[in-house]
């Protein structure tokens, strides 16, 4: 491009003067728009659910959100190798010990721990603690450290 542009007698000077006509020649800018109000302001000083006032039912507006929830047994690392001699009756080890708690998470993130319970013929899992926002903050942390 700089053989282009000596053939067509440009030289560093034109082009520094060009640019700096085009920096003052620059479009104004556009006057400033207020965003629409389209939804109305979540404010964390509402109540956290129900109540009366300004800030009541705040929460309502997101209640019928599906996430998704599962239960973790446990974990395990497994080489292709292993993985493709999987067979029915295969016992795969994992790193969580007999009667520990098991993770409740919800769209992949720890929010309590429970315990497995039967009911009906159908697996549930018994709610025995709750991981408090600082605790999740602290896992994140760990995580991608």
């Amino acid at each position: 491009m700089a053989d282009d542009d000596a053939d067509a007698g440009i030289s560093a000077d034109d082009w520094a003067a060009a640019m700096a006509e085009q920096a003052t020649e620059a479009a104004p800018e556009p006057p400033a728009v207020e965003p629409a109000k389209v939804f109305p302001e979540l404010k964390p000083d509402g109540p956290v659910i129900g109540g009366t006032g300004p800030s009541a039912g705040r929460l309502d507006m997101i209640l019928d959100i599906p996430v998704s929830m599962s239960v973790e047994l446990g974990r395990t690392r497994i080489a292709i190798r292993d993985l493709l001699q999987l067979a029915q009756g295969s016992v795969v080890e994992l790193d969580a010990l007999a009667g520990e708690p098991m993770d409740i998470l919800v769209n992949g993130c720890l929010i309590a721990q429970g315990e497995v319970v039967v009911v009906n013929d159908k697996f549930g899992i018994r709610v025995t603690d709750i991981i408090t926002p600082e605790e999740r903050l602290r896992g994140l942390h760990h995580k991608y450290k």
